[in-house]
């Protein structure tokens, strides 16, 4: 199967550093594999409602046609790789980037696409840009990423993290910019959850 990489970015900055983060790891992605990006603020979804136990509607949710949720929705099948590009906002991902996701919440209770089973075996990587030096600060990113992963589930690619608060400044992380080379180079695991055993 041809991979096809969707990059979900969910920066309040364009060209920011996480996306200048994102597009160095791209970069080294093989000619063949198709690459897509959407920013999530040229797509705006309304806040998420949860309305799966409310009595008075049928639980199944017709596909969306249309809209952007639709486009998103698309975008998200068609991919064999999503990449949730979002810098570090008070220690997780955008609002935009959590909007997102909860809309595969949604997508769940759509029967005709079977969107659990359509995302097993996919593969959901993360790109972030951090102000502190210290990555653990990252780790509820991590964690929401790889539990998301670990639902389906999915493979979990991990997260590629670089330093940088002014615009540009990642390009700076040599460090980061070395990780990048590689990232998408690696076989990623099925992603766990903490509790699951071996």
């Amino acid at each position: 199967m041809t991979r096809k990489f969707l990059f979900v970015v969910g920066s309040a900055r364009r060209e920011g550093n996480t996306e200048l983060l994102a597009r160095k790891a791209a970069e080294q992605l093989p000619p063949d594999v198709e690459q897509r990006w959407i920013h999530l603020d040229d797509h705006p979804l309304p806040d998420f409602q949860d309305l799966r136990h409310d009595d008075t509607r049928p639980r199944a949710l017709p596909r969306p046609v249309g809209n952007n949720e639709a486009l998103l929705l698309d975008a998200t099948l068609d991919a064999t790789d999503i990449v949730i590009v979002s810098p570090l906002y008070w220690y997780s991902v955008s609002a935009t980037v959590k909007r997102y996701l909860d809309y595969w919440d949604a997508w769940l209770e759509t029967p005709e696409i079977d969107f659990k089973d359509s995302l097993k075996g996919r593969t959901l990587w993360g790109v972030t840009a951090l102000a502190h030096r210290e990555e653990e600060v990252a780790a509820p990113l991590v964690g929401t990423l790889n539990h998301t992963a670990a639902f389906f589930p999915m493979r979990f690619g991990g997260v590629l993290l670089g330093n940088g608060t002014r615009p540009g400044h990642v390009l700076e992380d040599s460090e980061a910019l070395a990780r990048a080379k590689t990232f998408f180079a690696q076989e990623p695991p099925l992603a766990r959850y903490p509790y699951d055993k071996d």
